[in-house]
């Protein structure tokens, strides 16, 4: 099936766009190193960590994902999280994974929600670790790209909240993770929310960092 469909539409790494495969090997060994310790202008209030910078082929491939509902790209960028993530978490505690939350009408145009897509990817490639997507977006917020920190600020402002983590969860770890972690406007928006519902997060970790 997948040779059928190349010859029709050609297969491209998304990060170089080297013919022949969705993402080379070369590009993978650019968020395949150790996590990047990251200070977002807006503090969470919780450690931040990326698996690289805003640039190159991990940028193409977060804009591929979600801008040109590249798909494939989910199981290479879902392990790549779990790979980062098994480097930082506690080793003998569960991990929670908290994705960030999509726009509905966002998410119906890029054929579903990439964060959500990866975290699940990562989850089951990592030992005790489930992926619950309790936070939401209300109406009335607006696409951050192209927004200053101050109007990303107002266009979040009581605009996410957060049901609260089931009781089974325990003593789990929380990581908050999302494609792109710019100002930190968004992440400290739903780091606020968690609290809020009761939830003690333990950090945020992204695939890129600006």
């Amino acid at each position: 099936m997948r040779t059928l469909l190349d010859l029709v539409v050609p297969s491209e790494c998304a990060g170089c766009r080297a013919p022949g495969t969705p993402w080379c090997a070369e590009c993978a060994r650019g968020v395949a190193g150790p996590p990047i310790r990251v200070y977002p202008r807006t503090d969470p209030g919780v450690p931040c960590w990326a698996l690289s910078r805003y640039h190159g082929p991990a940028r193409q491939a977060v804009l591929a994902a979600k801008e040109r509902n590249r798909r494939d790209l989910a199981r290479p960028l879902g392990f790549a999280l779990a790979a980062g993530l098994a480097r930082l978490r506690a080793p003998d505690e569960p991990l929670i994974l908290v994705p960030s939350p999509s726009r509905s009408s966002a998410a119906r145009r890029r054929g579903g929600d990439p964060v959500l897509r990866c975290a699940l990817i990562a989850a089951r490639s990592l030992r005790c670790c489930r992926v619950v997507p309790c936070l939401r977006v209300w109406w009335g917020v607006r696409d951050s790209a192209g927004l200053t920190a101050r109007e990303r600020g107002r266009n979040l402002h009581g605009r996410v909240s957060a049901v609260p983590l089931p009781a089974w969860v325990g003593n789990a770890q929380v990581v908050l993770v999302d494609d792109v972690l710019t100002t930190g406007t968004t992440v400290s928006a739903c780091a606020r929310a968690l609290v809020a519902a009761g939830t003690r997060l333990d950090g945020v970790f992204v695939t890129c960092a600006g």
